[in-house]
């Protein structure tokens, strides 16, 4: 069946042609990939601060130590998503994505550590951590220390589906690498 002559110069309406701003998300994988770990990193900390300030899941050593990595991912995120937004040079958006895919995962191999603390598999650290006693109060310092709740990192404080805070971190920074690797492998390409 033959088609008009109009129908057949007419071009094709894509994504990347019907809006402006999509072309823009789709022809920038560094942009795409830096924001998108910045924002997952945000939530991830902002849940971490839920658990513990509104739930009073008190963070063990590990769990501090596993935040760094997030707290690295949002300021550096954001950056390299300016920088991609801007045409920064290639070289310099493949060093940002890389570096958030190294502390990614780097942090993945933290939490999988943490995870087998909690699970026995090997021995964790011997530091442990509680809220800090103000001396000042009144009143006898042994009533003080007996309110003190110290937070093991072998013992799991909350678990959903069986996987612990650790174990979701480990999912988490894992995402985000992969994320990375994405946006290093199509910025190298492009």
């Amino acid at each position: 069946m033959a088609q008009p002559d109009d129908a057949r110069r007419r071009p094709a309406v894509t994504l990347a042609t019907a809006h402006p701003s999509h072309a823009g998300a789709a022809g920038n994988p560094a942009l795409t990939a830096s924001a998108a770990i910045a924002v997952i990193a945000l939530a991830t900390l902002a849940g971490a601060w839920f658990f513990q300030l509104v739930l009073e899941i008190v963070p063990c050593p590990l769990c501090l130590e596993q935040r760094y990595a997030y707290y690295l991912a949002v300021p550096l995120g954001a950056v390299v998503a300016l920088a991609a937004a801007r045409k920064a040079p290639r070289p310099v958006l493949l060093g940002g994505l890389a570096l958030l895919g190294l502390a990614a995962l780097a942090n993945a191999g933290l939490g999988a550590y943490h995870a087998g603390v909690e699970w026995g598999l090997w021995q964790g650290p011997t530091d442990c951590t509680g809220p800090m006693v103000d001396f000042g109060k009144a009143g006898s310092l042994l009533d003080q220390l007996d309110k003190v709740k110290v937070v093991r990192c072998d013992e799991v404080q909350w678990r959903f589906l069986g996987i612990s805070l650790a174990g979701y971190n480990v999912l988490i920074s894992l995402l985000m690498a992969a994320i990375a690797a994405w946006g290093l492998a199509r910025t190298a390409r492009a």
